[in-house]
């Protein structure tokens, strides 16, 4: 079918009248009533009839404007979609983030965005380090948001570091460590509430281990979230190795004191991951913005604690 013909036939019907439709399209009356013949033709069907000096539709014509409205309806529609999704108001983002950024900052930042996108889907998978770097490499999700040592990377992921917080042991306030200087060998006699393998934690503490030659943590409960982990410390069991950033809070009310061990201060980085040399969505790339400008917000406060 000829949709140049179909368009013009088509703002005819919408306006009633050749005249108007020469006026629109830019296309003199002569040219635009001999392609609507040959369509005619073409479709051996009758679309137009005279009535008075003008016009009017046959019955076949009434019925293929209406169908010619909704197909042009349809591609306005397609027009907008495409507008929206290079602007990154439309689409969707596939998002994996390691326990700590899903459960303490990507609330915030998926609030953020959803103000500015509302049409944008999002998938949001929290899982731990190992299993967040193998979404991405293996193209299930758009992007990870990570915490845990930039060494870690494979070559073929791009990281941008947000910031930096750091790694504390944590116990109960009436455990015999609390707010006490100890030994990384005395620490490691103490049972440990840890997350499960694959936890960049917990390869952080084993780690530190290694380097140090002291014995392994003796990890005698273990839990698939940080939160369950935390709460049996506070209830009295054993010691955490965690990000300031979770337990910073308790510390503060006093639900959980530090352990200070001597030599040892760890840093966790928090990053974003993408998959090298391979452009982002314009959706993934305005959250990507706004998850940087929430960082640059919250550095700015910190260096100006009064604003808060």
């Amino acid at each position: 079918m000829n949709l140049h013909a179909l368009r013009l036939f088509h703002t005819i019907a919408s306006t009633g009248n050749v005249t108007r439709a020469s006026e629109l399209l830019n296309i003199s009356q002569p040219a635009i009533t001999a392609q609507i013949k040959k369509f005619e033709k073409e479709l051996s069907i009758p679309l137009l009839k005279p009535s008075g000096r003008g016009i009017a539709l046959t019955d076949a014509g009434e019925k293929m404007a209406l169908l010619a409205k909704r197909l042009f309806a349809v591609e306005q529609q397609i027009d907008q979609f495409c507008h929206e999704y290079r602007n990154g108001a439309n689409g969707h983002i596939r998002l994996a983030a390691t326990y700590l950024p899903a459960q303490f900052l990507i609330p915030a930042w998926i609030a953020k965005f959803k103000q500015q996108y509302e049409q944008v889907e999002m998938t949001i998978t929290t899982t731990n380090s190992s299993d967040a770097l193998k979404q991405l490499l293996q193209m299930e999700v758009d992007l990870a948001v990570y915490g845990g040592r930039a060494e870690e990377y494979p070559d073929t992921i791009q990281t941008e570091e947000l910031f930096r917080d750091e790694l504390w042991f944590v116990v109960a306030p009436n455990h015999k460590y609390a707010n006490q200087q100890v030994s990384l060998g005395e620490m490691m006699k103490e049972p440990f509430v840890m997350r499960e393998e694959g936890s960049s934690t917990r390869e952080r503490l084993l780690a530190l281990c290694r380097t140090y030659n002291v014995s392994k943590p003796r990890i005698t409960l273990q839990f698939n979230g940080l939160h369950e982990a935390i709460m049996a410390v506070i209830a009295g069991y054993g010691a955490n190795f965690v990000s300031s950033l979770v337990v910073r809070e308790y510390v503060q009310r006093g639900e959980l004191c530090r352990v200070y061990v001597q030599g040892v201060r760890l840093q966790n980085t928090i990053a974003i991951c993408t998959r090298k040399n391979e452009p982002l969505s314009a959706a993934t790339a305005n959250l990507v913005r706004i998850i940087r400008q929430s960082g640059a917000d919250a550095d700015l406060r910190k260096s100006h604690p009064g604003n808060e």
